[in-house]
């Protein structure tokens, strides 16, 4: 509650490494929650161990990208199945068909909304920044 007596409806969150999200690289909260939504911060294809960057291509680096995005959900019980919009930020359009085949396997339900975008440069030399927003669903 605040002082008004109000609930509070933002919170922000930061977690640590062994929760397998890694460090931050900057001054940002990894999730900010709103009433039932869940903002979580763009992640890159760091290792939550070392904190550095995966080798491998576009492909490669977008499941170490999944897997960090999947850590930050778990930590409000959430699934990618949960996500109502994405944002993808690609450092070469030439990757767009290789990084769509395996964006598609990461949804067991309907996909969320998305927006897609090249950039000429992300944090840490990346090819791929992913951030997204989620829904919690009612309790019962």
């Amino acid at each position: 509650m605040t002082a008004h007596g109000s609930p509070v409806r933002k919170q922000t969150f930061v977690f640590s490494p062994t929760s397998g999200v890694p460090p931050q690289v900057g001054p940002f909260a990894h999730a900010t929650c709103f009433d039932r939504l869940v903002f979580v911060t763009g992640q890159m294809p760091t290792d939550p161990a070392t904190g550095r960057l995966v080798d491998g291509d576009v492909v490669a680096q977008a499941e170490q990208v999944r897997r960090n995005l999947e850590a930050v959900l778990a930590q409000f019980g959430l699934t990618l199945d949960d996500v109502l919009m994405v944002r993808v930020y690609l450092t070469s359009f030439d990757d767009f068909d290789r990084f769509n085949s395996a964006y598609e396997t990461w949804f067991r339900g309907p996909l969320p909304s998305r927006t897609c975008v090249g950039v000429t440069g992300l944090a840490v030399g990346a090819a791929v920044e992913i951030d997204l927003i989620a829904g919690m669903p009612e309790l019962p």
